[in-house]
């Protein structure tokens, strides 16, 4: 006699699988179906059979199906009852109940040597070689979903980044200096890099700061959370408003914050009133909080870095001062180009980024939106499609007014001396 018997799962089993699942490796590699999934499935009632033996809990499998094909999620054995073929009829318990559910293969994924590869081969499975597995961390559980929605936090999607078109050093910069370490974090160690954990952008307006920060967050997968100033004054007054967000979001394991405008509450206290001067000291004291973490980045924005409280731009505090400035000729090709790709035209490029000197692209956006809609309204009036032309542009980039004037983009020059730190 076996000395076991083999039965379904129940509920009241639960706890002995969790503490079975502990017991049962044999090798240091992580399992590819973690703990919690093989507990959802056994909440959800995929089929799952134990071992017991005078009356204790002493094997498991457990499985879940997805249409014609199920997953062995765990083969769990206690250590004294390995070698005896406990593995293969737990296996062929399962394999049963998959069949009866309509499922026409059942596969697994586990590291070599791992508890269960020899009642694999014993219950008929195969290796399949030559393959190489793939997988993808995702940086957002579903218990943060729920604290997501209430923060009003989104993950950005992870193709924002290819669709920011020119600028072409400045995603070079930002790639190099915040993605790279950011996703690689191992491979910075090894070379003495910190990952970033703060970081300020400043331009003139419209220069895509605010789309950089979301771009960034799609790149890690991180949830992307913007603090409005504004709406935490009314939560009992601005300093408490900081504090209280702040504290929120160390619930979370990733995250990307963004402050827009973030001289509204850094400004320079030597000019501000008591009570500024406490929401100031308040958001310093927030970040030395929020760099006590990994997996976390918070980018402040401005168009005006001069006028940042010297204190909020010292070193210890954030990482890097990076300049995003209007888009040189290059960049303006690429943001044209993107625009007229979407339009249909065929028109002279180069000639609207010549037009186009210290457009930022919002600027550019706004422009080639103008044509766009005349164009649309042409084709409605007279029933033929219509297509601009490269005058229409010219003559529409001549009535838009640049975001950047001579005197902006002298003071952004020279606040890159000043204050640049890349």
């Amino acid at each position: 006699m076996a000395g076991w018997h083999v039965r379904d799962f129940t509920p009241d089993d639960l706890e002995a699988v969790v503490r079975l699942d502990a017991e049962s490796g044999t090798t240091d590699a992580p399992a590819v179906f973690g703990l919690s999934d093989v507990v959802a499935a056994l909440h959800a009632l995929h089929p799952c059979v134990v071992a017991v033996a005078d009356g204790h809990l002493v094997g498991a499998a457990v499985g879940r199906v997805e249409g014609d094909r199920a997953w062995v999620l765990r083969i769990c054995l206690h250590p004294a009852w390995r070698n005896l073929g406990m593995g293969t009829e737990l296996l062929s318990a399962l394999e049963h109940r998959m069949q009866g559910a309509g499922v026409r293969t059942l596969a697994t994924v586990l590291p070599p040597d791992e508890t269960g590869a020899t009642a694999l081969r014993n219950a008929g499975f195969r290796p399949r070689e030559g393959l190489t597995y793939f997988e993808k961390a995702q940086a957002v559980t579903a218990q943060d979903v729920v604290l997501l929605a209430s923060l009003g936090a989104l993950v950005p999607p992870s193709g924002l980044w290819r669709r920011l078109a020119g600028m072409s050093a400045e995603k070079r910069l930002i790639e190099r200096r915040l993605v790279l370490p950011l996703t690689h974090p191992e491979l910075a160690a090894q070379h003495g890099v910190e990952p970033p954990q703060a970081v300020v952008l400043f331009g003139p307006p419209g220069t895509g700061k605010s789309t950089f920060a979301q771009a960034v967050a799609g790149r890690l997968g991180w949830p992307f959370m913007e603090l409005f100033p504004s709406r935490l004054a009314l939560e009992g007054g601005l300093a408490g408003g900081l504090s209280r967000r702040f504290g929120e979001v160390e619930q979370l394991d990733h995250v990307l914050v963004f402050i827009d405008e973030v001289e509204e509450v850094a400004g320079l206290r030597s000019e501000a009133d008591p009570a500024f001067v406490g929401v100031v000291n308040e958001l310093l004291k927030s970040i030395v909080r929020f760099r006590d973490r990994d997996g976390r980045l918070l980018v402040c924005a401005t168009n005006n870095v001069a006028a940042l409280d010297p204190a909020f731009l010292r070193h210890g505090r954030f990482d890097y001062v990076l300049p995003i400035g209007p888009p040189d000729h290059e960049a303006r090709c690429a943001l044209w180009s993107s625009y007229l790709a979407r339009a249909g035209a065929e028109v002279d490029v180069a000639a609207l980024a010549d037009a186009s000197d210290g457009f930022t692209p919002a600027d550019i956006a706004q422009a080639a939106r103008t044509v766009a809609q005349a164009t649309f309204e042409l084709t409605m009036d007279t029933g033929r499609r219509a297509r601009p032309t490269t005058e229409d542009y010219l003559a529409t980039t001549r009535r838009t007014r640049p975001t950047v004037t001579d005197e902006m983009a002298v003071e952004f020059a020279d606040h890159t001396v000043r204050f640049g730190r890349t």
